[in-house]
């Protein structure tokens, strides 16, 4: 099976139907002919769901081979089904980061921080992984030996199925940690549970933990050595990418700290051979591919053959009101910008000296009375965050000529976050490290966000003195909003939910206020409760 690059890949699931539907169970069985026998019949089917799993994160519906659930519910396509609008809503809008001026159904709950059990929003958020974890098991469980030899599917095209096992279970994983990180405990599958002989059983977040570490060090050896693989496919650097996150926040996900763990695995990627890549503007532009050293994995969006409103055009359109043409869209749809407390991280917020301050467009420039926001639904109030752009960097064309769907790949990982990683774990008391390394990464992304210099007078370069949890904290804002990081990175430091970081309309009070620590999960979907007896609830919902 000779496998090109991703976004050719998912050419072949367009293919494969995506019609949406309707259901009052999350079990359901699509209503087609793609049965195992037929889909996985060749080496060329197998290729296909490979595609559609990797599509599974950047592309809505539902509708796959036998063995897929039906996520349905008659939800919104755009915002309810898609991963990364999905994520952004439960990563960014909670916090400082993001808040949303539309008022319809109970996207504003995200930002007040009052979200229940009923919020069909998070519905969709529990259902997506779900979903690309049962897509995954089917895959797994129809490329074993025993399967392949019974398809007489052998020599190379059996060698590269096998390869790409190694993939689907990283990439079960890491929709186990969105999981993980989101709702705490989760809906459990694996290949060994046959779809439909009973209820999924309810893995604990501890558990689920210990799940995801597993399997990650289980592939290690299997996946490709790092950047070998095709672009937008994962290799070693993904899965140490991965665990050096789940190491940073082990305290939360299960009580007992792992920083010398996230040392050792952000060096096992910082060694990979990756670097920071000039320009920081660019890695969030339509031909941001070119910026893959920078990278260990991205969701990969092309404005033609990956074309829905949940991926990185979501990004576009909600961040874009009239100057949507700065956003490379046709049109804005005057709805997500930041608070005054993102745009105060930063000295200058003109993005003349520290490059990472896209805050500025033609008709709109940050002032006190705007980003004072005092009237959350207004989109002229807030800070406008003109970060994702579908516009190239090299002047030209995008591939919809409409400029409706964006061609920006999302990047999961960026060797910003590992150096970040790297810092605060040191300084959390991890071993391994040094304050001499920890204090050089971060200026290596600070040398770069000035413009490859640290500004007149060096303003931007960090001293020994500067190297605080809360540096590194602020930095994470500066370096990496808007790419789904906050809310994890707040609930780390104990502040989503507490009164000792307030910023405007958290809480859903003008000045801000603490709210109740349950807001620190979201509930499980009480239609999944509904629909499967074995969920408990979390606490509080």
């Amino acid at each position: 099976m000779n496998i090109r690059t991703i976004k050719n890949l998912i050419v072949a699931v367009v293919a494969i139907s995506f019609a949406t539907s309707c259901a009052k169970k999350l079990d359901l069985f699509p209503v087609n002919d793609l049965t195992p026998e037929k889909t996985y019949s060749t080496a060329a089917g197998y290729k296909s769901v490979l595609a559609k799993i990797y599509a599974g994160l950047a592309i809505t519906g539902n509708a796959g081979p036998a063995g897929a659930p039906d996520i349905g519910g008659g939800l919104d396509e755009g915002s309810q089904v898609a991963f990364i609008r999905g994520f952004f809503n439960c990563q960014e809008l909670p916090t400082d980061e993001a808040v949303v001026a539309w008022n319809d159904q109970t996207i504003h709950d995200f930002h007040n921080l009052r979200w229940t059990s009923a919020d069909p929003f998070l519905k969709g958020m529990y259902a997506r992984p779900i979903y690309n974890i049962t897509i995954g098991n089917e895959f797994l469980r129809e490329s074993t030996d025993e399967k392949l030899a019974s398809r007489n599917i052998t020599g190379n095209d059996a060698a590269e199925i096998k390869k790409a096992r190694a993939e689907v279970r990283f990439l079960r994983a890491f929709n186990y940690w969105v999981m993980m990180d989101l709702f705490g405990s989760s809906t459990f599958i694996t290949e060994a549970d046959e779809i439909g002989t009973s209820l999924p059983k309810q893995i604990k977040r501890a558990d689920l933990f210990t799940y995801i570490e597993t399997e990650l060090k289980a592939i290690e050896t299997d996946l490709a050595p790092v950047k070998t693989i095709e672009y937008g496919r994962v290799d070693q650097g993904a899965a140490w990418a991965l665990l050096a996150r789940i190491y940073l926040n082990a305290a939360v996900y299960t009580g007992t700290p792992k920083y010398t763990e996230a040392v050792t695995y952000a060096k096992k990627v910082i060694g990979g051979g990756y670097q920071l890549r000039s320009g920081y503007p660019k890695l969030f532009m339509a031909d941001n591919d070119k910026q893959k050293d920078e990278f260990m994995f991205t969701i990969n969006c092309d404005g033609l053959r990956t074309q829905a409103y949940g991926n990185t055009s979501f990004l576009i359109h909600a961040a874009a009101g009239d100057d949507h043409d700065e956003y490379g869209t046709g049109s804005g749809w005057n709805g997500y910008r930041a608070t005054a407390a993102l745009a105060n991280l930063f000295a200058d917020k003109s993005g003349a000296t520290d490059k990472r301050a896209l805050f500025t467009t033609s008709k709109f420039t940050p002032s006190p009375s705007q980003m004072a926001m005092p009237d959350i639904t207004d989109f002229k109030n807030g800070v406008h965050v003109k970060k994702w752009v579908n516009i190239r960097s090299d002047g030209g064309a995008v591939s919809d000529v409409n400029r409706d769907f964006a061609d920006i790949d999302f990047p999961v990982f960026r060797l910003s976050e590992m150096y970040l990683i790297y810092a605060e774990a040191f300084l959390r008391g991890g071993t391994g490290a040094d304050a001499a390394t920890a204090l050089d990464y971060m200026n290596k992304i600070r040398f770069r966000a000035y413009g490859d210099s640290y500004g007149p007078g060096d303003a931007g370069k960090l001293n020994p003195t500067d190297l605080t949890l809360k540096t590194v904290l602020d930095e994470r804002g500066r370096e990496l909003y808007w790419e789904g990081h906050r809310r994890t990175d707040l609930i780390r430091y104990g502040l989503l939910t507490t009164a000792t970081y307030l910023w405007p309309w958290k809480g859903g009070v003008a000045s801000g206020t603490a709210v109740d620590a349950k807001y620190n999960l979201f509930p499980v979907p009480a239609a999944n409760r509904t629909a499967n007896p074995n969920l408990e609830q979390n606490p509080g919902f």
